[in-house]
């Protein structure tokens, strides 16, 4: 029973994470472009 417990909490800080970095993409930050795409030089596939 522990280990369904831990697996859906687990499951739980994934599915946030993930979430996350969907709306940082659609508001136009990315990882790779240092967070701003503005001054990524056109590598950012949103901008």
């Amino acid at each position: 029973m522990g280990t369904i417990i831990v697996l859906l909490g687990l499951a739980g800080v994934v599915a946030l994470v993930i979430r996350s970095m969907i709306k940082d993409k659609k508001s136009g930050k990315s990882l790779q472009c240092g967070q701003d795409c503005s001054h990524c030089g056109g590598h950012c596939h949103g901008k």
